[in-house]
């Protein structure tokens, strides 16, 4: 998996490509630390429209992601899944614990 960072004013934006799945752990535990580290963050968005394809654990990381982003007072959001992906976050009812857009 490849994790682009950009900044857009108040919102930081995660772009996630490949394959979201448990060997993408550390990688993206790093990128959520980079983040959360900056100053004036207000929301946090995590582009999934290059995904294709996650793994209980990546579920469980995004799980993580809302903890601490709730601990910072961040906004979350799931932004773009598509296929196997949507269907995932359906079936684990992440509607109910993510805004899903």
């Amino acid at each position: 998996m490849q994790i682009a960072t950009r900044t857009e004013g108040q919102r930081a934006v995660l772009r996630l490509s490949g394959r979201f799945e448990f060997s993408a752990h550390r990688e993206f535990r790093e990128a959520i630390d980079r983040v959360l580290a900056q100053q004036g963050i207000d929301d946090l968005v995590v582009d999934l429209m290059d995904v294709d394809y996650v793994d209980s654990s990546a579920l469980g990381m995004l799980l993580m992601l809302r903890e601490r982003a709730n601990s910072a007072k961040l906004g979350l959001v799931l932004a773009n899944p598509r296929g196997m992906v949507r269907q995932a976050l359906d079936i684990a009812h992440f509607e109910k614990l993510f805004v899903i857009s």
